[in-house]
C-alpha cells in the first residue's frame, strides 16, 4: 500500500531530523530510518496498531518519544503526524480530511 504525508506532518518529520542530525551527527539519519522502517510496517499491515482517536491510529517508535498518526483510506496510508510524545496530544486534529 502506498502513503502520503499530510505537509504539516512532512514538515515534522523533517525538522525532528534536522534537529537530530544538530543534536549528533548521523542521529538525524536513524531517526529517519526508524520512522520509514514504522511506515513500510504501517503500510504491510495498517490495522495492526491501536485506534488513538476517531478513525485515526498510532504507531509508537522504538527509541525516539514519537508516534506515527496515520489513517487507512483504502488504497493509501494517510500520514497525519509524526508526533513528539511530548506535544498536546491533540494539536494535529486540525488536520482530518
Amino acid at each position: 500500500m502506498i502513503y502520503e504525508f499530510h505537509p504539516e506532518a512532512e514538515n515534522e518529520f523533517i525538522s525532528s531530523i534536522d534537529y537530530y542530525e544538530k543534536c549528533q551527527v548521523g542521529l538525524g539519519y536513524d531517526f529517519a530510518q526508524i520512522i520509514n522502517s514504522a511506515i513500510i510496517d504501517i503500510a504491510a499491515s495498517p490495522k495492526t496498531w491501536p485506534l488513538f482517536y476517531s478513525d485515526i491510529r498510532r504507531r509508537l517508535v522504538n527509541r525516539f518519544p514519537f508516534a506515527i498518526l496515520y489513517s487507512d483510506e483504502g488504497t493509501v496510508i494517510y500520514i497525519l503526524a509524526v508526533m513528539h510524545l511530548s506535544r498536546d496530544p491533540h494539536y494535529w486534529q486540525s488536520r482530518i480530511i
